[in-house]
C-alpha cells in the first residue's frame, strides 16, 4: 500500500492543519510556506473523508500547474490519478481535488451548478471581491463533510481590501458571523526549510525599496505595490487634531466656508456625488457622498438619471450641511452628451441639479489629487475626507497603477469616486508644497547660535499651498 508521508511542520502551518473556522485566512508576508499548506490540506482532507470534493482555485493556469498540479501528481502517484481534461486529481476511495483558474468574471462560468466541500482560495488576493464570493457560494451539498474556505494571502492586489477587512481588520458585514473568521500571520521568518535552503532570501526582502519590504517582509496590510494613491492616511487616532490624517471627525461647516458638489455617472457600475467644503486657506473637506453602489463593489444600482438627481436634489435641500447652502456642480463633460436625446445634465437641470464642464484631464487630474494628499511639515494635509464618507475612504486605496500606462490610473478599478474628487480638483488647481529643511533655509539659529537640525521647533502651521487661477497665482 502507498503511503503519503508529511514532513515535519513549522508551527504557523501546523495551526493552518488543525484550524477548524469555515474562513480561515494564511499567510500574510512572502514566503511563509502557503502553497505548501494548501496542498498538504487538501490532501489530508481527500484521505480523511472518503468522497469529499475540494476545489483548489488560482488566477491563472500556469501557476495552477507549477504550485499545485504538476507538485501533487509526483507526491500522490499510486494514491490518485489525475484527469487532465476534467482539471481533477481522483482518489482511489472517491475523495477528488478538482483545480480552477480565474483570470477574468467570464472563467467563474464553469463553476455554474457545481458543489465542493472544501475550497482553498490560494493567492486570494489576486481575485476580485466579486469573484471570491462566486465561488465560495460553490461550497454547499447536504453530506456531514466539513465546510470550510481557506484563503492564502499577501497584501497586494485587487482582492486586498476584502481581505483585509475579514481577517486584519475584523469588520463584517451584515450576514457575516466574526466567529466563522481566523487569520494565521505567517511571515518568511516562519518558514524554517525556506531559510535553510535559501538563506539569503531574508536579505532579498530587506533590501526592497520600503514600501514592499513592509508589504512582503513584516506583512503590513496598510501599503501594498502598485497602489496609486499611497499618499492616502486614514489614522483614527488623528481624527480630532487632523494631523498626518485625510480622515478626520465631521464638524459644522461655517456659513463663509464655499461649497460644491463632484459628479460622475453610471448606471451599470456606480455613480458618484461628492460634496466639499473649502476653508478661508483653500483646503478643501469631502462632508458628504451619493455613492450609487450595490453590496457587491462596482456595481452599479442602474437608478435612471431623474432617480439619481432627485436624490440629489433632497439631500441638498434636506441634509443639515447642505440645507440652504449655495452650491456650484462640477461634473464630466460626457453628461452633456445629447446624440441619443435628452442628455444627463439636461435631466439634472430639471431636477434643479446645475453643473459646470469639468476638466477631465487625467494626468494633471491626479497631480492634483496627490498635491492636495501632500502633508506640509507640521502634518497637515490640503484635503480632508470626513469619516462618514466610506465609498471615498473604500475604494481610494485600492486603485492601481496602469500596467501599459505608468503614470495613469487602472480604469478597470472602481474609479469612480476618484474621477468625480479630480473633476472637483481641477477645478481649483494648486502648486505642489515644496517643504524645506531648516538646513535649506539657512536658519539663522543653526548657523550662528550652534543649535543641531533636531532642536530647532517646526513653526506652529505652514502657510497653505498657492491656488493657480487663469495662469496666474492668487
Amino acid at each position: 500500500m502507498q503511503q503519503l508521508k508529511i514532513p515535519a511542520l513549522q508551527e504557523k502551518q501546523r495551526l493552518f492543519l488543525l484550524a477548524k473556522k469555515k474562513h480561515i485566512g494564511f499567510g500574510g508576508a512572502r514566503g511563509g510556506g502557503k502553497s505548501w499548506a494548501v496542498r498538504t490540506k487538501a490532501k489530508l482532507l481527500a484521505l480523511r473523508y472518503a468522497g469529499i470534493r475540494i476545489l483548489i482555485v488560482r488566477r491563472t493556469y500556469p501557476e495552477l500547474i507549477n504550485n499545485h498540479i504538476a507538485i501533487l501528481r509526483t507526491e500522490l502517484r499510486g494514491i490518485a490519478k489525475y484527469n487532465d481534461k476534467d482539471k481533477v486529481l481522483k482518489f482511489h476511495n472517491g475523495s477528488s481535488i478538482h483545480f480552477a483558474y480565474c483570470a477574468k468574471d467570464a472563467d467563474l462560468d464553469r463553476l455554474q451548478g457545481v458543489e465542493y466541500d472544501v475550497i482553498f482560495l490560494d493567492e486570494a488576493t489576486q481575485l476580485s471581491e466579486f469573484q471570491m464570493k462566486a465561488i465560495i457560494a460553490c461550497l454547499r451539498g447536504v453530506n456531514a463533510f466539513p465546510k470550510r474556505v481557506y484563503y492564502t494571502c499577501n497584501p497586494g492586489g485587487q482582492g486586498h481590501a476584502y481581505i483585509k477587512r475579514i481577517f486584519i481588520d475584523r469588520k463584517y458585514d451584515e450576514g457575516e458571523d466574526p466567529d466563522d473568521y481566523e487569520f494565521i500571520q505567517s511571515r518568511v521568518t516562519d518558514n524554517a526549510a525556506l531559510l535553510q535552503a535559501q538563506p539569503e532570501y531574508v536579505k532579498q526582502l530587506e533590501a526592497l525599496p520600503q514600501k514592499l519590504k513592509r508589504a512582503w517582509l513584516d506583512g503590513d496590510w496598510n501599503v501594498f505595490e502598485g497602489q496609486f494613491f499611497e499618499d492616502f492616511f486614514d489614522r483614527p487616532e488623528h481624527y480630532a487634531d487632523r494631523q498626518w490624517t485625510h480622515v478626520i471627525d465631521p464638524f459644522p461647516v461655517p456659513a463663509s466656508w464655499r461649497v460644491y458638489r463632484s459628479f460622475d455617472w453610471g448606471y451599470n457600475k456606480p455613480f458618484s456625488c461628492g460634496w466639499w467644503a473649502v476653508d478661508q486657506d483653500g483646503v478643501a473637506y469631502r462632508i458628504l457622498e451619493l455613492y450609487g453602489c450595490t453590496k457587491t463593489p462596482n456595481e452599479g444600482v442602474k437608478w435612471t438619471p431623474a432617480q439619481v438627481f432627485a436624490e440629489i436634489h433632497r439631500i441638498e435641500t434636506e441634509h443639515p450641511l447642505l440645507k440652504g447652502k449655495k452650491i456650484t456642480g462640477i461634473a464630466d463633460p460626457a453628461i452633456w452628451d445629447a446624440e441619443t436625446g435628452e442628455s444627463i445634465a439636461d435631466v439634472a437641470a430639471k431636477h434643479q441639479v446645475f453643473f459646470q464642464k469639468g476638466d477631465h484631464k487625467r494626468i494633471p487630474g491626479w497631480m492634483q489629487v496627490h498635491y492636495r494628499l501632500a502633508f506640509d511639515e507640521n502634518g497637515f494635509p490640503m484635503l480632508y475626507v470626513f469619516k462618514n464618507c466610506k465609498a471615498f475612504i473604500r475604494t481610494m486605496p485600492l486603485l492601481q497603477y496602469d500596467a501599459h500606462k505608468p503614470e495613469d490610473l487602472d480604469t478597470s478599478g472602481e474609479d469612480h469616486v476618484a474621477d468625480e474628487v479630480r473633476y472637483f480638483l481641477m477645478s481649483r488647481p494648486i502648486k505642489p508644497r515644496t517643504v524645506k529643511t531648516a538646513a535649506e533655509q539657512n536658519d539663522p539659529r543653526q548657523m550662528f547660535l550652534d543649535i543641531p537640525p533636531e532642536d530647532i521647533l517646526p513653526a506652529a502651521r505652514q502657510p497653505r499651498m498657492e491656488r493657480i487661477e487663469h495662469g496666474e497665482e492668487k
